[in-house]
């Protein structure tokens, strides 16, 4: 006998659903993303947290509870990576938005030496341009764009 949800999944929105679908099938999504969207799917299909853990190769059905309760109240934006520990760095408006401008700008071939943006090409260019991040930020400046990707990526899928 399964013990009672406390926060049973709440109705998918048509959009939800079929973004969850889009990224279970994605091939260059990131595997934590696929995984997250995998066990949502197998809960809406009315699999309880643990055959849902089991499905994607997990066995926390509680680490399911409490994905479907942060899905609850953070909608899409629970199938991101949130801040693995620490102090949180938290960027201004002002150095978030150069950050955006910088990624979303082509790389100069000639200046920056690539055709594409590496962590380590954008914070070199961020540097020059006197964005001011502190060299021990490399891999808080790895998650800070790759969470920045993701929420354009939601962002302009559910536009």
């Amino acid at each position: 006998m399964t013990r009672h949800q406390k926060n049973p999944l709440r109705d998918l929105t048509p959009e939800e659903y079929q973004y969850l679908e889009k990224v279970n099938r994605s091939q260059s999504e990131s595997a934590g993303r696929v995984v997250r969207a995998k066990i949502l799917l197998a809960v809406v299909e009315g699999h309880n947290y643990t055959d849902a853990a089991h499905s994607v190769g997990r066995r926390s059905g509680d680490a399911v509870g409490k994905l479907v309760a942060r899905f609850n109240e953070e909608g899409l934006a629970a199938l991101n990576l949130r801040h693995g520990g620490g102090p949180r760095i938290v960027y201004g408006s002002e150095q978030r938005s150069k950050i955006l401008q910088a990624i979303q700008k082509e790389p100069d071939r000639q200046k920056d030496g690539t055709a594409t943006w590496s962590l380590t090409t954008l914070q070199l260019n961020l540097r020059e341009e006197e964005a001011a991040l502190a060299s021990g930020e490399y891999l808080h400046l790895a998650q800070s764009v790759e969470r920045i990707r993701m929420e354009l990526a939601a962002e302009s899928e559910l536009v």
